[in-house]
């Protein structure tokens, strides 16, 4: 597993550190103009923007036919999926820890630039949301028959999803609790749509496993 993980990080690397730069420049930016939206862009973009480029890595694998070379090494099929969805979910939280040190310097710098703390909560959610129900489709699909020559669409289709999926979400739990909703209604809610998102991308998991053990490339 080590081994996958470290071919899975080569692979995203440079897109990352590119990815980190415009993140420094854009919380820099928010910070020096005080702007509660362009913050609000940094959180959900450092989020779900590391976890989409463990995704785009895979497009390496095709161009340079690694992909179906890897099926004729030694390793199982189960270990090489479960080396995606753990590269996906290990750059949700580069993502995470981003944006936190990001907040933090906000704060000390400008201030706190949200009406209440627990906002910072509520784009949190909305961030890893996004990005688990994001893979939760995109790896089914990518793997699916035909799916690597249509990357890019099932990309864009799957971050779709994530997003509508995400936003009914949030509609279904505002229509559950009482508006305003008191913080600890709010952290119950978040919680709530965190564990449907951790759910869904367990499912997917072991159905891209069945996907791929049937192919034969």
């Amino acid at each position: 597993m080590k081994g996958l993980l470290k071919n899975n990080y080569y692979a995203t690397i440079a897109n990352a550190k590119l990815f980190f730069v415009v993140t420094v420049l854009l919380c820099a930016l928010s910070v020096v103009m005080k702007n509660q939206m362009l913050i609000v862009v940094f959180i959900l973009l450092c989020m779900i923007g590391f976890s989409i480029i463990s995704i785009v890595g895979l497009r390496k694998e095709i161009s340079s036919k690694w992909n179906k070379y890897k099926i004729a090494t030694p390793l199982k099929r189960v270990d090489i999926i479960r080396g995606y969805f753990l590269s996906h979910l290990l750059w949700l939280i580069v993502g995470m820890l981003i944006a936190g040190a990001g907040i933090a310097l906000s704060i000390i710098l400008s201030g706190l630039l949200f009406d209440k703390i627990i906002d910072i909560f509520n784009y949190y959610v909305l961030g890893i949301g996004i990005s688990l129900f994001t893979g939760a489709f995109f790896f089914p699909l990518f793997f699916s028959r035909n799916g690597e020559e249509r990357n890019e669409a099932i990309l864009a289709i799957s971050l779709l999803c994530g997003i509508g999926i995400n936003t009914g979400l949030v509609k279904l739990m505002n229509t559950l609790f009482p508006i305003p909703m008191t913080n600890s209604q709010i952290i119950i809610a978040g919680t709530i749509i965190i564990a449907i998102a951790v759910f869904a991308i367990s499912i997917s998991c072991f159905l891209t496993i069945s996907i791929y053990r049937k192919r034969d490339y």
